[in-house]
């Protein structure tokens, strides 16, 4: 097994904008022209999405043609007209007849605290990811839908770090299994293979770590609105060939990547997703797929930390 770039993936194109100085973005990922299976998994207690409900198993549709992540909270779910409008501009969609209707999924993050609230990622903002990815300008860090993202908030936004969009992807054989996510989460984010902390809660110096769990765990008391102002959202792909039923399971095991990289995680105040799509024919076990995608979604996510710069007040992991 050895380790490819996200970007070597056929009938895959992705493309990132943002707007720097109000913190927030876009990352889009196109899935060729005929589309491509996509199952879906979320469970975190606060998701902003869009379209989820064409990844059912029992929905009709079989492909979607666009997933869009982006910031903007509910807000941000504007920004997907952008997506549909530029494939519908390139005759891709589900023909209807008179058109073709675009099917574009959408899950957006949590970042209006981090610098201008009145700025959104909206159809302007994802209509240039789409440009951008014709050329492919991903890059892991401060872009995208990472632009506004943050860790480690069970203290509030004071004691928290810069994160934002990493990737990672493997190849095993005629297989390839990769992730991108955008990781804007309450909890800490800790190097899976070491148990190390990376990235998250800091103390009053703001140069050294708390526990971010053990800080959750000591505030016993009943919250109601725990303000969700958070959410991890990833993305897994693979060249393997399956059905949307059986790609939501895969979403369902690549959460375990979650699990493993950050704590607390799927809380009543994250809106934690994960999609996973098929973009080939190579025969594969499911359960393979979904351990590997644990695995890269794992590593995606440390190294969204480890790339992201500080930024808005907020340190990053290169600064500590």
């Amino acid at each position: 097994m050895r380790e490819i770039s996200i970007t070597d993936f056929e009938n895959l194109k992705i493309g990132q904008a943002e707007n720097v100085q109000a913190g927030t973005g876009c990352t889009v990922l196109l899935l060729g022209k005929e589309g491509a299976a996509a199952g879906l998994d979320v469970r975190g207690g606060g998701p902003a999405s869009r379209e989820s409900e064409l990844l059912k198993p029992m929905a009709a549709a079989n492909v979607i043609h666009a997933i869009l992540l982006s910031g903007g909270s509910a807000f941000g779910l504007d920004a997907a007209g952008g997506v549909m409008r530029y494939l519908e501009e390139r005759n891709i969609g589900f023909d209807v007849g008179v058109t073709k209707v675009p099917l574009v999924c959408q899950s957006c993050l949590f970042d209006l605290t981090v610098a201008d609230s009145r700025i959104r990622p909206d159809e302007a903002m994802a209509y240039e990811a789409c440009q951008n990815a014709e050329s492919g300008n991903y890059r892991d860090g401060n872009f995208g839908a990472g632009t506004g993202a943050t860790v480690g908030k069970t203290l509030g936004m004071d004691h928290c770090m810069k994160s934002g969009i990493g990737s990672y992807a493997v190849q095993a054989g005629p297989l390839k299994v990769g992730a991108v996510v955008a990781v804007n989460a309450l909890g800490d984010v800790y190097d899976w293979k070491t148990g190390q902390k990376a990235a998250g809660l800091l103390a009053d110096d703001r140069k050294t770590f708390l526990d971010g769990e053990e800080a959750l765990l000591h505030k016993i008391e009943v919250v109601e609105n725990k303000f969700v102002g958070n959410t991890t959202l990833g993305v897994v792909v693979t060249n393997a060939r399956f059905d949307k039923a059986r790609l939501c399971k895969i979403a369902g095991m690549a959460q375990d990547g979650y699990a493993r990289a950050i704590r607390p995680v799927h809380t009543t105040a994250d809106g934690d997703s994960i999609y996973a799509v098929s973009l080939g024919d190579v025969p594969a076990d499911q359960d393979v797929v979904g351990a590997l995608g644990a695995r890269v979604m794992a590593e995606a996510i440390l190294r969204a930390v480890r790339a992201a710069q500080s930024a808005y007040g907020f340190p990053a992991v290169s600064d500590l």
